[in-house]
């Protein structure tokens, strides 16, 4: 199902060139949750190894999630 503009309603930006993007509740809420993961899984990493937190594989299903359901916001926010 596609969403309508008026369903997009929170901005989000590429962190690092700052282009934005409008999403749904739900698709910020993802976004947001992934960075969150990404903070937590290199906090472990430095405690217990690179890339042994289970965080990193809670970010991939997010991006996992943004490649299938919203690949334009996936491309701008995340690639």
């Amino acid at each position: 199902m596609t969403k309508t503009n008026i369903e997009r309603t929170h901005e989000r930006k590429n962190r690092f060139n700052g282009e934005s993007v409008m999403l749904t509740a739900e698709e910020a809420k993802r976004h947001d949750e992934l960075f969150m993961h990404e903070f937590m899984a290199t906090l472990e990493d430095r405690q217990l190894g690179q890339g042994v937190s289970k965080h990193w594989q809670k970010m991939r299903e997010h991006l996992d999630w943004f490649m299938k359901h919203n690949a334009k916001a996936y491309m701008v926010l995340l690639d």
